[in-house]
């Protein structure tokens, strides 16, 4: 069940912009923007004038969100923090004023061998976020970060850079997460996977949830009263995403992973609304108002996530995708399949395929991005082309009689869309394609098929579909789909529905996938069990157990 949308509470005058204005630049009046801090590059010029904060006044700890590092590039690495000495009030605990921030980066965790260190600004307009792009670094090698402010120290993080642009590296491990609502169970998962030995974490989307959060926080069964009423109802505002980012990252096991790995992230629906379309919000109300709503939640997306520059928002649109390289070992295209698409057919849902689902004008991607993603791989000299992105990209039948109804917003209400991914991996000759996948709390693994209607056909890859970190409450091994889906779906080497993660590795020979589960998330201490192995094999794709 969805929960009811309450009303928006945007400023009149903002709400009135937005209907004054043109679908893409109804942010660009002055005063729309100032107020809303929805400013592109430099903070608004009149809080950027105010005066400095002398970080000697803040009496409490202001790194109680942690810290976390992204996008590792072979030079350079992007670092991430947020002063917030009280996270549940909506400025954190600081007046709006600028703040210094030191950071260092070093070879050791003690910092005796310091090679970078600077001064950052967190601005409130930024909710006093930091993003630092450390560049000068040295190719493949691990680093440990922190912060200063003040007196305070911040937690010591652990990153790396890629190696190499061009260099044959043996190979990669990687962690997958997604889907992990607060109030639906605890983030047992996010524990063990920061004692995991990964390279790096990509995050498959629905890192926030929109709906309301008790004071019990949910299933997490806290004492009645425990947080505050302030998250008691659905995400709409700047101030709600905001606030609802320092519920999520007061969790102290995602702050560990954070710590621990660098994470490279794409959103799904839920960081805005649940199954929005690019400028259709899941009520199909007015434009304007949800446009409005969307612009405040990439926003806070931005601030929140250790992102770079590039992926500032502009108004409602942010640019999410992007490519990133790991030596020639791999290629990684991330895809943003929520901003751009086309409305999902015959009202969402599992619906029975037909005309208005296999319309060929139809896109998941938008043109630009499946442009360049086709491009990208037509250039690309990766052993490995990955993409991490949202929805299940093979066909998925759920009924073992024909016709069967498919999800309307994963790729098989986009068949034409899929179809033309297909085509220009192949045109491009690409031989190792292997797909990451999030948002349906459960594990899949994959083949992908040249014609899903022909299991003898051509294999093209795989797609390694992970579980959700807590949404969907504790789950079982064994669904009650099980059966149907396995039969229906030949293509569908795994099916799991416990909560946890996946892991990756990537070398030059072959490919392993595990599917690493917890037993339950509505109370602490679930032990860790990898419930699947598989294997795939270069320039022969098809996932065999291990």
């Amino acid at each position: 069940m969805t929960p009811a949308h309450r009303q928006p509470s945007h400023a009149p005058e903002l709400r009135a912009a937005a209907r004054a204005l043109g679908r893409r630049r109804f942010l660009t009046l002055t005063g729309a923007a100032a107020a809303l801090a929805f400013s592109v590059n430099l903070p608004a010029a009149g809080t950027a004038s105010a005066a400095e904060l002398d970080p000697a006044r803040i009496t409490a700890d202001p790194f109680t969100l942690g810290v976390a590092s992204g996008d590792p590039l072979p030079d350079s690495v992007l670092l991430w923090t947020r002063l917030a000495p009280t996270p549940y009030q909506a400025d954190g605990g600081l007046p709006a004023q600028r703040v210094p921030v030191g950071w260092e980066i070093a070879l050791d965790d003690r910092f005796r061998r310091v090679v970078r260190r600077g001064t950052a600004t967190a601005h409130p307009e930024f909710q006093h976020t930091v993003h630092v792009e450390v560049g000068g670094l040295t190719p493949g090698h691990v680093y440990h970060y922190r912060f200063r402010a003040g007196r305070w120290i911040s937690p010591t993080g652990r990153t790396r850079t890629a190696p190499p642009r061009h260099s044959r590296f043996p190979g990669l491990s990687f962690g997958l997460v997604s889907c992990q609502r607060y109030d639906q169970g605890y983030y047992t998962a996010y524990k063990h996977l920061a004692e995991e030995d990964v390279d790096l974490v990509f995050h498959l989307g629905d890192y926030l949830y929109e709906y309301a959060v008790n004071s019990a926080g949910g299933s997490r069964r806290y004492a009645a009263g425990t947080l505050p009423a302030l998250f008691d109802h659905e995400t709409v505002t700047l101030e709600d995403y905001r606030l609802r980012y320092a519920l999520y990252k007061s969790d102290a096991d995602l702050r560990a992973a954070h710590a621990a790995h660098p994470f490279v992230v794409t959103w799904d629906d839920h960081e805005t609304e649940n199954n929005y379309a690019d400028d259709v919000s899941e009520s199909e109300g007015p434009t304007d108002e949800f446009l409005l709503r969307r612009a405040a939640a990439y926003r806070a997306y931005w601030e929140n996530m250790p992102l770079r520059r590039p992926q500032l928002p502009d108004g409602p649109d942010l640019k999410l995708y992007r490519r990133l390289h790991w030596g020639r070992l791999a290629q990684f295209d991330v895809l943003d399949t929520r901003q751009y698409r086309s409305n999902q057919a015959y009202g969402d849902g599992w619906q029975y395929s037909g005309p208005e689902s296999e319309d060929p004008a139809r896109t998941l991607t938008g043109d630009a991005q499946e442009r360049w993603l086709i491009d990208g791989w037509h250039r690309s000299d990766a052993l490995w082309n990955v993409v991490p992105q949202q929805v299940t990209f093979a066909r998925r039948y759920n009924s073992t009689t024909l016709p069967s109804k498919v999800s309307m917003d994963s790729w098989d209400g986009y068949p034409a869309s899929r179809e033309r991914v297909l085509a220009g991996a192949q045109a491009a000759g690409v031989e190792n394609l292997m797909v990451l996948t999030g948002d349906v709390h459960v594990h899949y693994g994959f083949d992908i098929k040249r014609d899903f209607d022909d299991p003898r056909s051509k294999t093209l890859g795989t797609e390694i579909v992970t579980s959700s970190i807590t949404s969907g409450g504790d789950g079982s091994a064994k669904p009650s789909n099980w059966n149907t889906l396995m039969t229906a779906n030949p293509h569908l080497k795994f099916f799991n529905g416990l909560r946890g993660y996946a892991t990756v590795s990537l070398e030059r020979r072959l490919a392993r996938a595990e599917f690493k589960t917890v037993s339950h998330v509505t109370s602490q201490g679930a032990p860790l069990t990898t419930a699947g192995s598989f294997v795939t094999e270069v320039g022969e794709q098809g996932l065999k157990p291990a």
